[in-house]
């Protein structure tokens, strides 16, 4: 670590403030080292005062591996299309009303996907006058503090997923879930998952991408799916990013 690289926790054990980089320049090999490893240890990596077009954006991106386009092409980046150019509002000045109603409820990004992102990169740009913020829970501290029994019966499950056909994916979006360039399949994936770097155990299920579990019916997966999520996005789990 360089003398100016530090990190500063943000209330939580979950959101951690990065001190002294600029993602508006490449970062230098030992930075981005650095980096990796702060993430492995702290899931949120909170970057103030930037101020990112779609290049840097798409080029911090490349750094973990390949980006993947958003699955609703209307909001790719004519340019970048790596890049998401998410907005409630149309050229026209029409409120989008997908939009508005986009991400609004808990979600892991991709579940519904064949291969799993590493991460997601969110830069504001313009935010309402109050509201408006971004939540994170730790589905990490979420997984410890859950009874062994419970633990027990969760480790011999796999979830399975769709793109927003969980419990609160039908109750945003029903039929109308927007136009995607790919026709997604059901993905089956453990309901406890081990990331990748630290081992630690992750609760992998979530209520927009996980609509239920091998050998349940939908009556029985479906309040054990919001049981999950009522207990993971509890005020001790969660970041709020202002």
């Amino acid at each position: 670590m360089t003398g100016t690289l530090q990190l500063r926790p943000l209330g939580t054990t979950l959101g951690t403030e990065a001190l002294g980089i600029n993602l508006s320049k490449p970062l230098e090999e030992s930075t981005f080292a650095w980096l990796q490893r702060a993430f492995a240890d702290h899931p949120v990596l909170v970057f103030r005062d930037q101020d990112l077009g779609a290049p840097e954006l798409a080029a911090f991106g490349r750094r973990f591996g390949t980006p993947r386009p958003h699955s609703l092409i209307k909001y790719r980046h004519v340019e970048y299309p790596e890049v998401s150019w998410l907005t409630n509002v149309e050229e026209t000045g029409k409120v989008d009303w997908y939009g508005v109603k986009r991400a609004t409820d808990w979600h892991t990004d991709s579940t519904f996907e064949n291969t799993l992102p590493m991460l997601a990169v969110l830069h504001a740009k313009e935010v309402p006058s109050e509201k408006g913020g971004t939540m994170f829970a730790d589905m990490r501290a979420a997984w410890e503090a859950l009874p062994d029994a419970r633990k027990q019966f969760l480790s011999g499950l796999t979830g399975l997923h769709g793109r927003s056909d969980g419990p609160s994916g039908e109750r945003l979006y029903g039929d109308d879930k927007g136009f995607t360039e790919n026709k997604y399949q059901e993905v089956a994936w453990p309901a406890v998952t081990r990331h990748p770097v630290t081992g630690r155990s992750i609760l992998f299920v979530n209520p927009l991408h996980t609509h239920g579990f091998v050998g349940m019916t939908r009556e029985e997966a479906w309040p054990l799916i919001e049981e999950l999520a009522e207990h993971a996005t509890q005020e001790r789990f969660v970041y709020y990013h202002h």
